[in-house]
């Protein structure tokens, strides 16, 4: 009689748990297709709990606050999913880690780099819009910890490139680490594609030889 009982509150814990994770499946799915629809600022908890089709309190409950949402909307985005691997061990950086040429690691980056741009570009620029009109200094946090996020990327790729001396002899790590944070900065990739219409081959192209000239 023990042994049913506690086997069915495993049961009653893990069903409880999917449906947790389901909410918050919906919730970051809701918020992220309101946010580049209507904008930050526009888009309330109570507009994301009606999209997700939950309560208002499921929301608060789940991620506590809008910026913390916000935050994990980004995140999912980022690598394309809600599953818990960072980007660094996924199988796209782990090919480039292997990769045992310079120019070669340098084009998988631009491809990288290119996909992310398609995942977050339009979420990035609703986000830098609000935190740069002020006022939200969760928002202005927020986009200080993603901005943060991309120069340690930069700083990680550029010591891998140093370490396997891939780095043009006598360039300076840290100008080759601000040289790849400025390339891969989301304001640039939104004027290039977005501004001037480029197509995402030809910048995926453009910030390959870039890189390469730049820093071999």
């Amino acid at each position: 009689m023990e042994d049913r009982a506690k086997t069915r509150r495993g049961y009653d814990n893990r069903g409880r748990a999917e449906q947790a994770r389901r909410n918050r499946r919906q919730i970051v799915t809701a918020a992220h297709d309101l946010l580049l629809a209507q904008g930050y600022r526009a888009t309330t908890m109570t507009d994301i709990a009606r999209a997700a089709g939950v309560s208002v309190e499921t929301v608060y409950k789940a991620f506590g606050t809008k910026a913390a949402l916000v935050k994990a909307v980004y995140d999912v985005a980022l690598v394309g999913d809600d599953e818990p691997v960072p980007l660094v061990d996924r199988p796209e950086l782990k090919a480039l880690r292997a990769d045992p040429d310079p120019a070669s690691k340098l084009r998988r980056y631009a491809a990288i780099a290119r996909s992310l741009g398609e995942r977050i570009g339009p979420l990035t620029g609703v986000l830098l819009a609000g935190a740069r009109s002020g006022g939200d200094p969760d928002l202005e946090a927020l986009a200080a910890t993603t901005d943060l996020e991309r120069l340690t990327g930069a700083t990680v790729m550029v010591t891998h490139l140093a370490e396997i001396g891939g780095l043009r002899p006598g360039l300076d790590l840290g100008l080759a680490r601000d040289t790849v944070w400025a390339l891969i900065s989301p304001d640039l990739y939104r004027l290039l594609v977005v501004e001037r219409g480029w197509s995402h081959d030809d910048y995926e192209r453009w910030l390959a030889d870039t890189l390469v000239t730049s820093l071999t």
